[in-house]
């Protein structure tokens, strides 16, 4: 009887250590605006999500597990689930990334005193020669190996441009490979168990499922609209994918 009694204790303590539990939460940025299609993570599980338009998350869990929470833009962030979290929402604060801001150029306008604007308009002859020659040199073509970039070096470019005419593309499939693999980092792949020898295998993977791309080789330019329909594709492959064990 006592045998039985503890059998059934047992297997009581078993069944609730194992039950499956899930972790609600919502996501907001610094200004408590909900933040839609986060990529949250657990990395014991391995298990994805994304966010709802409103912020909000699902995803099974237990006491101690560590979620991942990233999204372009944002600083990436973990939290370890605490027992709370089990009994009661999680909320989680995304700081926007720092970005630089280009340097912008004042000119300085006519002031209305005639003293003043006329020595702003009517430099002297010796300042205007100079000018002259600084940009004659400026004009002057530069060894292309001067402003090439250094092996192993991506340039993203500023943006899309104006053109007259056909276009012909500025990349091919290689140049948008090597600048997904540089712009979503070595971490980004590794949290996806993709070794780093097998990155562009799966880029290319992932391009090969249909990914819309025809704009961006046109233009050689990558919005961070361009990553995320990227990042969604890639949680939509990343289960039927196999990284093969050798390399031909």
């Amino acid at each position: 009887m006592k045998f039985k009694l503890l059998f059934i204790l047992s297997f009581i303590f078993f069944v609730q250590i194992n039950a499956q539990s899930y972790i609600f939460g919502k996501i907001s940025s610094e200004d408590l605006t909900e933040v839609p299609s986060v990529t949250v993570i657990n990395m014991r599980t391995n298990e994805q999500v994304l966010t709802n338009r409103d912020g909000h998350f699902m995803v099974s869990g237990r006491e101690g597990d560590i979620l991942r929470f990233f999204k372009s833009g944002y600083d990436r962030i973990d939290r370890k689930v605490s027992k709370e979290n089990v009994e009661s929402p999680m909320n989680v604060q995304l700081t926007r990334a720092a970005q630089l801001i280009a340097e912008v150029e004042i000119k300085k306008g006519l002031s209305g005193d005639l003293k003043i604007d006329s020595k702003t308009l009517n430099q002297p002859a010796k300042v205007q020669k100079l000018k002259a020659e600084i940009n004659a040199y400026l004009k002057q073509k530069s060894d292309p190996r001067i402003l090439a970039a250094r092996p192993g070096q991506f340039v993203q470019p500023k943006g899309q441009g104006f053109s007259v005419g056909k276009v012909k593309n500025k990349w091919d499939d290689l140049d948008f490979e090597n600048y997904l693999a540089y712009a979503l980092g070595e971490q980004y792949f590794a949290d996806l168990k993709i070794e780093k020898p097998f990155i562009n295998h799966f880029i290319k993977y992932v391009l090969a499922g249909g990914f819309e791309r025809q704009k961006i080789l046109k233009y050689g330019f990558v919005s961070d609209g361009d990553l995320m329909r990227f990042q969604n594709s890639v949680l939509m492959r990343i289960s039927s994918y196999r990284a093969p064990q050798t390399q031909k």
